[in-house]
C-alpha cells in the first residue's frame, strides 16, 4: 500500500480514536458537577471541550513518551510500521466503545497502549517493547495514581467537612461548594487535554517516525497539536452520558463538598503526571478520587460491587485491547486487501455497538433525572436525624 494512503488513513484513525478519548473521559471531569447540580449538563460539556482544547497545547511530555519510549528502536528505525499503529488502533477504539456501551469508565489510554503493545509484539516480537518505560511510565502509574487521588480525597473531604461542621443539619448548608466545583471540575477538564490528547499526538507522530518523516525522538509538530486538540475537544462536546451516570451516581451519592475534594484531587494528580511524562489513565484518577471522598464524607455509602465492575474492567483494558489489536495486525499482514479488511470490521463493530445503544438511550435531556436534580443531591431524608448525616 502507498506509503501516504497509509499515513493518511493512520491519521484519521488516531484523530477517530481521539474523539472517543474525549467522550469516554468527558465523565472524569464532569460527573460529579452535573451530580451535584453545579452545573447543568450542556453547559459542563461545553466548558469541559473548551478547557481540553486549551489542555492540549500546555504540554508534550506524555506524546514523547509514546512517540519515543514504549516502542524501541531498531537498525531500520522504530520497530513497528504504521500497518501495525492501524491495527492497534483498531483494538483501542473497539475497546473503547465496548466500555462506553456498558457505561464503564474504562481507561482510554490503557486501551491505546494495549492496541498497540499487541500490534508490535504481532510484528516484531516481544523486543520491540520497552518494558522499562512501559513499566515506569504506564504500569506503576496505573497502580499509584488512583490511590493516591484517593487518599487526597479523602483526607480533602475530611477537611472540608470538618472545616464547615456548623452545617451539619443544615439542609443545602455546604451548597457554595457547588461553586468551587465550577473551578475544580474545570481544573481536571484542563489537566486531561494535557494529558490524554497528547497521546494521540504521540500516535501520529510515532507514525511519521516510523515512515521517516520525522527524525527519532521528536516531538509532535504544531499541526499535529492542533488537530489532536480539536478532535478531542469536539468528543468531549459530544458529551458521554451512559459513564457520566455510572460515575455520578453509579459509585456514591456525590454532595457538592466531596464533588469538589474529588475534583481537586484528581486535577492535581493528573497535571504532576503529565508534567513528569507518565502516560496515566485519568479515569483511573477520577473513579478513584470518586472514591475516596465517598469513603471521607460520613454517613456516604461506597457502592462496591459497582467500584469492583470497574476495576476488572481496568485490568482487562489493557489484554484484551492487546488481543484486538494483535488480531487486527495479523490481518494487516496480509497486505493493502488485509489493511482494507481491517477498516471494514472496524467500522462495522463501530456502527453495530452504536446502534446497539439507541435501545437504552442516555443523553443530556435524561442524565440529569438519572443522576441527581439540581436540589436533589444535597436534601436530608426526613426520616433521618439531621445530625447523623452531613450534608
Amino acid at each position: 500500500m502507498d506509503i501516504t494512503l497509509i499515513i493518511v488513513l493512520v491519521i484519521a484513525l488516531a484523530l477517530f480514536f481521539d474523539f472517543t478519548n474525549g467522550f469516554h473521559d468527558t465523565a472524569n471531569a464532569m460527573a460529579t458537577p452535573i451530580a451535584t447540580g453545579a452545573l447543568k449538563p450542556k453547559v459542563a460539556v461545553g466548558l469541559a471541550a473548551i478547557l481540553n482544547l486549551v489542555g492540549a497545547f500546555l504540554s508534550t511530555e506524555v506524546a514523547k513518551t509514546i512517540s519515543g519510549g514504549i516502542i524501541k528502536e531498531g537498525d531500520e528505525g522504530v520497530l513497528i510500521t504504521p500497518e501495525l499503529i492501524f491495527a492497534g488502533l483498531i483494538g483501542a477504539i473497539v475497546w473503547n466503545m465496548v466500555t462506553w456501551l456498558l457505561g464503564l469508565p474504562s481507561s482510554s489510554s490503557h486501551a491505546l497502549f494495549g492496541g498497540l503493545i499487541g500490534a508490535a509484539l504481532v510484528g516484531f516480537g516481544i523486543g520491540a517493547i520497552d518494558f522499562g518505560v512501559l513499566m515506569s511510565k504506564v504500569i506503576l502509574p496505573a497502580v499509584l495514581a488512583p490511590l493516591t487521588a484517593g487518599l487526597i480525597a479523602f483526607v480533602a473531604t475530611k477537611l472540608a467537612y470538618g472545616v464547615t461542621r456548623r452545617y451539619d443539619g443544615k439542609p443545602d448548608g455546604r451548597s457554595g461548594f457547588r461553586y468551587g466545583q465550577v473551578f475544580s471540575s474545570s481544573l481536571v477538564a484542563l489537566a486531561h487535554g494535557t494529558n490524554d490528547a497528547q497521546k494521540t499526538m504521540g500516535v501520529i507522530t510515532l507514525a511519521l517516525i516510523s515512515v521517516g518523516l520525522l527524525a527519532p525522538d521528536s516531538g509532535p509538530p504544531f499541526w499535529v497539536v492542533v488537530v489532536c486538540a480539536v478532535a478531542i475537544a469536539l468528543g468531549t462536546y459530544m458529551g458521554g452520558w451512559r459513564i457520566i451516570k455510572t460515575l455520578g451516581t453509579g459509585l456514591t451519592d456525590v454532595k457538592p463538598a466531596q464533588g469538589f475534594a474529588a475534583e481537586t484531587s484528581t486535577a492535581a494528580t493528573i497535571l504532576a503526571s503529565s508534567h513528569l511524562g507518565f502516560a496515566l489513565s485519568t479515569t483511573q484518577v477520577a473513579s478513584g478520587s470518586v472514591i475516596g471522598s465517598g469513603i471521607g464524607r460520613r454517613g456516604s455509602t461506597v457502592r462496591w460491587k459497582t467500584a469492583g465492575r470497574i476495576a476488572i474492567g481496568w485490568l482487562f483494558t489493557l489484554p484484551a485491547a492487546g488481543a484486538v489489536g494483535a488480531l487486527a495486525a495479523l490481518v494487516a499482514h496480509l497486505g493493502p486487501w488485509g489493511v482494507i479488511l481491517d477498516a471494514v470490521v472496524g467500522i462495522g463493530t463501530i456502527v453495530f455497538i452504536f446502534l446497539w445503544s439507541r435501545r437504552d438511550t442516555v443523553g443530556h435531556h435524561n442524565v440529569v433525572s438519572e443522576v441527581a436534580a439540581s436540589g436533589e443531591a444535597v436534601v436530608i431524608a426526613p426520616e433521618i436525624e439531621p445530625k447523623k448525616v452531613a450534608k
